[in-house]
């Protein structure tokens, strides 16, 4: 597929499993930008990055004759990352924007470097990135490093499912290793596309967990013997946030047709985990809307220095690599994400509070068995931890390159740290359900909507009812299983 020039949040999953082709446009842009930097080199002047060195040594000028060296040198040394592995689909990710950012035309690199990163794209390697040594400034440096080395036969590959060297990898399919020129290893480690990846990822699963905690919280609502009328929409017109809107319309229609729903009221009002279910998790849409809108100028914009503007004859030293606009909506986000586990735990613990005919801990014969007891322990200690992920990285900042860097947004923290929040309200929402079910059983044969009951005979034909204690640790990871990769088709 062409890749265009602006890709939203949608388009980029569309993209992820397509074979990547740089547009006419786009290589003309390229080689104009490269055809400009050529020739400004030949004049003598001085530019950072591009014939000087890096950082604090900004001022030290480099003989032509050993740019391509400086360039290379300067990804090798860069390539300082530790921790875990990224993600082979983040990697991925990292590739894809990558070559976005670059394709703009004022990078100043040759086609040829753009196209090894769509060669890698395309036949699935993926550079071995690791998830430390990013402080979200001056572009990603190190993990952007260990994805650029590659191009030049430096570094690790997985292929295949296998980590390998990469000069092996490359010897295998015929890529020859393409040696820099000037610029481009600054031009490959200049950028927040290791953010920005992140922050894909993150969005697209929020979008998804979203639409998960809307369904999972009308089934406990339905399990509860919660009542549907602070959902309508004579409320919230008064308030007319978006995302309060949508979820009180999304938790309307989920419960449509339930028969739990027409049984007489008992209760004078819900307590707030379901009352203030579109509150709290259109609270949350909203954040990831704004979020969204900032991640998607990010993706598509021109994040390394300097910039080559072959079209206003300069080269601009400037900022554009500074993750603070990631770095501080990340951080919102993963608060707003961490509210849905939050919410969910509590509406947990009520459905084995052993209120509204509902057995403690919904367990039969209580006493003998302890039921879901400690599945809600389970989901405290998550929500607990996901709360001290939520401290924000953006407020700190810690001085580097003998304080030429002296202002960093810690970015890179906050992406990881996300990534962590979302993997846990997921596992919360997993036991919300798993939990949301078994309050069902006992409320059969009266009937929840069609949507939930649907729902739960397909998690069923996974996962029984308990009838005794057993080992619940499988029945959880089921549930999160069933979340990943059945409930969407249900969720339509």
């Amino acid at each position: 597929m062409l890749l265009p020039d602006h890709l939203s949040i949608e388009e980029l999953s569309k993209y992820y499993n397509q074979k990547l082709v740089l547009s006419d446009e786009a290589i003309s842009r390229i080689d104009t930008n490269r055809a400009y930097l050529d020739k400004i080199l030949e004049g003598g002047n001085t530019y950072y990055g591009i014939n000087t060195g890096f950082g604090s040594l900004c001022n030290v000028r480099i003989a032509d004759d050993e740019l391509a060296q400086l360039q290379e040198n300067l990804v090798c040394s860069h390539a300082c990352g530790m921790g875990d592995e990224v993600p082979e689909e983040i990697v991925r990710l990292m590739l894809l924007l990558k070559v976005l950012g670059l394709s703009q035309g004022y990078s100043g690199v040759r086609k040829e470097v753009v196209q090894r990163l769509i060669d890698f794209y395309n036949l699935g390697i993926s550079p071995v990135v690791f998830e430390q040594g990013s402080l979200g400034a001056s572009g990603d440096l190190a993990p952007l490093a260990h994805l650029s080395l590659p191009i030049f036969g430096k570094g690790w590959v997985r292929y295949k499912g296998i980590k390998r060297k990469a000069i092996d990898v490359l010897k295998e399919l015929a890529l020859p290793p393409i040696p820099l020129a000037a610029k481009e290893g600054l031009a490959l480690l200049n950028g927040t596309q290791f953010m920005s990846s992140y922050a894909t990822w993150s969005l697209m699963a929020a979008m998804r967990l979203q639409k998960w905690a809307d369904f999972i919280a009308a089934m406990s609502a339905d399990a509860f013997l919660a009542k549907k009328e602070p959902y309508r929409h004579s409320i919230h017109r008064l308030r007319p946030h978006k995302g309060q809107i949508d979820t009180a319309q999304q938790m309307l229609e989920w419960l449509k047709g339930s028969t739990l729903q027409d049984l007489p009221k008992q209760q004078v009002q819900d307590p707030y985990s379901f009352r203030c279910i579109p509150q709290v998790h259109g609270a949350t849409k909203d954040t990831t809307a704004h979020v969204k809108n900032v991640v998607e100028i990010e993706i598509n914009s021109v994040t390394d220095n300097p910039i080559v503007f072959h079209d206003e004859d300069a080269i601009v030293s400037g900022g554009n690599f500074h993750g603070q606009p990631l770095a501080l909506n990340l951080d919102f986000l993963a608060i707003a994400l961490a509210e849905l586990g939050n919410i969910s735990e509590r509406r947990t613990y009520l459905l084995i509070s052993g209120q509204r005919n509902l057995p403690p801990f919904l367990a039969p014969n209580a006493g003998l068995n302890s039921g879901f007891m400690i599945a809600q322990y389970t989901a405290a200690s998550i929500v607990s931890q996901t709360k001290q992920y939520c401290t924000p990285a953006s407020v700190d900042s810690i001085v580097s390159s003998n304080g030429q860097e002296d202002h960093v947004s810690m970015g890179a923290n906050a992406a990881t740290k996300l990534r962590k929040v979302i993997q846990n309200v997921q596992r919360v929402l997993a036991i919300e359900l798993l939990t949301a079910a078994q309050a069902l059983d006992m409320r059969h044969p009266t009937l929840s909507s069609p949507s939930i009951e649907k729902v739960w005979s397909a998690l069923r034909q996974q996962v029984s009812f308990m009838e005794s204690d057993r080992l619940l640790h499988t029945d959880l990871m089921i549930a999160e299983q069933f979340l990943e990769q059945q409930i969407e088709e249900y969720l339509k």
